[in-house]
């Protein structure tokens, strides 16, 4: 459990075939979000139930099926990107077959934009949209927390090489958009371990970072 000065906690799971790391967030009063629920992981449900949580909603930062496959599971309301939203309902873009999943159809309930709030509790979370990995792909910024999905990773970025994926893109996502947040914002990703937007500065390996440009 990671509490910060913010009053956020999080409990992360590493769930799927994959290992994708799906996130459980919320305030003192054990109100929040579920984020990028991968796989129908009995244990996130027993930790909700044991924990009396309020989860509102599924947040999904981008459409594949190791994000998405629990969404059905879980029964939140589900919140996406406008551009990865068929995702959701069409295999052949989820990709969920790509890491041998079943990925179970469901129905956006909220359609995501760049600059949205999501509100949960006493919790804010801001819409960054930084396509490259996918078309939609997003982070959410909850004060010095980003939850980067897989647009940035510790000293790794998400691939390009899948359909709808752009090198250009995503470069330009990290640099423009995330790289211009504090340097101790924690960075919660997709997989693997956290990190932080000043770490990421300094040694991430694919992305090349001038501080006065």
């Amino acid at each position: 459990m990671i509490s910060d000065k913010r009053d956020i906690e999080i409990k992360a799971f590493e769930v799927g075939p994959i290992g994708t790391n799906c996130y459980l967030t919320y305030d003192g009063n054990k109100t929040g979000i579920l984020i990028d629920p991968g796989y129908p992981e009995t244990a996130i449900r027993d930790f909700i139930l044991r924990n009396d949580l309020k989860i509102e909603y599924t947040v999904n930062t981008h459409g594949h099926g190791d994000h998405i496959a629990g969404n059905k599971f879980f029964d939140y309301p589900v919140y996406i990107h406008e551009l990865d939203e068929p995702f959701l309902t069409d295999g052949a873009k989820n990709l969920g077959f790509f890491a041998g999943m079943t990925v179970p159809k469901v129905k956006a309930f909220k359609i995501l934009k760049d600059g949205d709030k999501i509100l949960a509790g006493k919790l804010e979370f801001t819409v960054i949209h930084t396509p490259g990995h996918t078309p939609g792909g997003i982070c959410l910024l909850a004060g010095n927390v980003l939850f980067a999905g897989d647009t940035l990773f510790h000293e790794g970025v998400g691939r390009t090489d899948l359909p709808g994926g752009s090198q250009k893109a995503l470069e330009a996502s990290i640099k423009n958009k995330l790289f211009t947040l504090p340097d101790n914002t924690k960075v919660y990703p997709g997989h693997g371990p956290a990190t932080t937007i000043g770490h990421e500065k300094r040694n991430n390996p694919y992305i090349t970072y001038n501080s006065e440009l």
